[in-house]
């Protein structure tokens, strides 16, 4: 569970303070309220295990982490928060309470280090701090004591660095669950405004439908049509940390959802990715396109492209958009090619159809498609084991050009039906067409070393070149298994 302060709206009006609260399938956006206190509310006490949390922390740019610490390994303590201080970020988060050890700070642990260098550690943690804690319910009385006498000595210098001077110490060893009560009586709760749910939800930095990245900026769409609305982060750093907690749930969710999904379907029909992509839809007589949000499955030997997740089986049958990946050129487009200012691009290319231009959200994204298709292809290719194409040979007989998983290329005479030539997927060494219908095939004799050209016509020329494509990275996959995963950043 992770939460930190930023600010929200819908892209007209001016961004208003919000808590965003992320755990593992839930995105929420909640605000600060104030209510009259209920005398018989029950107060959570502080926690009663020792069982390790994780808290997120947003600092801010005064008052820091609102925090003080005690202990380190030169007294032979864990490093205990010894103050919490009110409306500052270690209290705003609601999670954090005086006796809490700081154990790990950003995944590293400080379980060995002496005051001093906690201190500095805490101190130069960035701006969203992950905070791996555990309570240590005899450690509290004696901190509060402290903070009941004002002890001038509670903190030195360097702890001082973590928060402003003026703040609140803790009354009790308890905190309420939901807020603290203020001066005047009225208690402080944070309330769900918006409620999204991750299982294959929608994230976009861009403006929805352009090319244009908002600055410092995202916005989250459920399946359930909530939408956070505009979420607006300090700066670029807090912003790609939020991103990156976020697409992590996401996909952890969708891969559950596809082995769920893999259980009602044959090996043959394994699905090896689903996710979220933009296709770009040109308009017409206008000299820009629209971006518009599609589901991409990778599925058996298919690529399919929903509208919207499917849900049930019964939706794998409804896609309307659905091709070969046999047949289907992948190319990742390079930063130089973009058609505009959309980044992380790539080109789905199926012959008798138009190209289609689409665009995901990170390069980490655009990898894991760029394996998933690797994946796909060898699976469809040994599933296919063979196809042929009709063409025509240089002297004008019309013969079949079979790509044959275990024989490789092998050219079926129809009139003799008998095979005029063979060679292994290896003895490849080269290939040219014009086009449109030409095609050339140079292979090396394995005897001679000698290039041997042969000259062939068709007129499913894309087609047979796409299928040719996904018979050689199949072979190399299987001589070289590591080729699927040798992609990198």
């Amino acid at each position: 569970v992770r939460s930190g302060m930023v600010t929200v709206s819908d892209g007209k009006v001016r961004p208003q303070p919000m808590r965003l609260h992320l755990s593992m399938e839930l995105l929420r956006l909640q605000k600060e309220e104030l209510s009259p206190i209920n005398h018989n509310y029950n107060r959570k006490p502080s926690p009663v295990d020792s069982r390790e949390r994780i808290v997120s922390v947003t600092r801010q740019k005064v008052g820091g982490l609102g925090l003080s610490i005690k202990g380190g390994a030169e007294h032979k303590l864990p490093i205990l928060i010894s103050r919490i201080f009110k409306d500052q970020a270690a209290d705003r988060t609601g999670e954090l309470f005086v006796g809490d050890a700081i154990v790990k700070v950003n995944g590293e642990y400080i379980t060995s280090c002496n005051h001093d260098d906690a201190v500095n550690i805490l101190c130069n943690a960035g701006d969203l701090v992950m905070l791996t804690v555990k309570h240590y319910r005899a450690a509290t009385p004696f901190l509060q004591k402290n903070l009941q006498r004002d002890e001038p000595h509670l903190d030195n210098e360097g702890a001082s660095q973590l928060r402003s001077e003026e703040g609140w110490r803790s009354p009790s060893n308890s905190r309420p669950s939901s807020g603290s009560f203020s001066p005047t009586g009225m208690q402080r709760r944070w309330i769900d405004i918006v409620t999204v749910p991750l299982m294959m939800a929608y994230v976009t930095r861009y403006i929805f439908g352009t090319d244009k990245l908002r600055p410092n900026a995202f916005e989250v769409r459920g399946l359930n049509g909530a939408s956070t609305g505009i979420i607006h982060c300090d700066d670029a750093a807090i912003l790609s940390q939020w991103l990156k907690y976020i697409t992590d749930n996401i996909v952890g969710l969708t891969n559950l959802q596809m082995k769920l999904y893999n259980r009602n379907f044959p090996a043959t029909e394994r699905i090896e990715y689903m996710g979220w992509v933009n296709e770009g839809i040109l308009n017409n007589n206008q000299p820009w396109q629209n971006y518009k949000p599609r589901f991409l499955t990778l599925k058996g030997t298919d690529v399919l492209l929903f509208d919207s997740p499917p849900l049930n089986i019964m939706d794998w049958l409804k896609c309307g958009l659905v091709f070969k990946v046999y047949q289907t050129m992948f190319r990742v487009i390079k930063d130089s090619e973009n058609v505009d200012e959309r980044q992380h691009c790539f080109l789905i290319q199926t012959s008798g159809h138009e190209s289609r231009y689409l665009s995901v959200e990170t390069r980490q994204e655009l990898l894991r498609i760029e394996n998933a298709w690797h994946c796909s292809v060898c699976a469809a290719v040994m599933k296919l084991g063979s196809k042929t194409f009709s063409v025509t040979t240089s002297n004008g007989k019309t013969a079949g050009l079979t790509l044959d998983w275990h024989m490789g290329f092998a050219l079926y005479d129809t009139e003799s039906k008998t095979y005029s030539w063979k060679y292994k997927f290896s003895q490849l060494k080269g290939s040219s067409d014009d086009g449109k219908c030409k095609l050339k095939l140079h292979f090396q004799n394995a005897e001679t070393k000698i290039i041997e050209t042969k000259e062939l016509e068709t007129s499913s020329l894309q087609s047979l070149l796409f299928c040719m494509h996904a018979f050689l990275t199949a072979k190399v996959a299987s001589v070289d298994p590591a080729f699927l995963s040798s992609v990198t950043p």
